[in-house]
């Protein structure tokens, strides 16, 4: 079970709209992130509250006590320094989607997939979903009508049904 970011998004990602979403990868790079942000929890707490509410499905908030954990896991001195560093490091959608190349077609993955794709994903359209043929012959797409970037959190019945089947454990339906 997958969800965004998937092989198949190319350089659809550089287009004018993908970048208003994905401002903030560059703005991981530079010091000035880290500068602004680490260590200082109300900061912290403003900018992971505007990819939640952002970033959510419509009928999907965070609750203020999951919001007040994460902001004890980020606020810290060096923590929030520590959860950009992935992208310091290079990596990150833009930069693996623009590298991506099509696979030979007899090269595809063959194992079984089901791609959970939410339908209020700011960063990942449902429309970039038509490419996932291109890079696994055996992928099932299921579509989670008013889900949004937090797959796991706003659909846990789907998605844990999803890896239930993926381990071949009944779920109740």
């Amino acid at each position: 079970m997958i969800s965004p970011p998937l092989p198949g998004i190319g350089d659809r990602i550089l287009s004018p709209q993908a970048q208003q979403e994905f401002w903030y990868q560059p703005f991981h790079q530079l010091s000035l992130s880290t500068q602004l942000i680490d260590g200082r929890p109300d900061l912290v707490r403003t900018y992971l509250r505007h990819f939640w509410s952002h970033w959510s499905g419509p009928d999907f908030e965070l609750g203020a006590d999951d919001l007040e954990h994460l902001v004890a896991a980020y606020g810290p001195p060096g923590a929030f320094a520590a959860s950009v560093a992935w992208y310091r490091s290079g990596a990150g959608s833009v930069a693996t989607s623009v590298a991506e190349r099509v696979p030979d077609p007899a090269r595809r993955s063959g194992v079984p997939v089901t791609v959970l794709w939410p339908t209020h994903d700011p960063l990942f359209p449902v429309a970039w979903s038509d490419r996932i043929g291109e890079f696994f012959a055996a992928a099932r797409l299921t579509i989670l009508e008013g889900a949004g970037h937090f797959t796991p959190l706003e659909r846990p019945h789907e998605f844990a049904a999803a890896v239930a089947a993926a381990a071949g454990i009944p779920w109740p339906a």
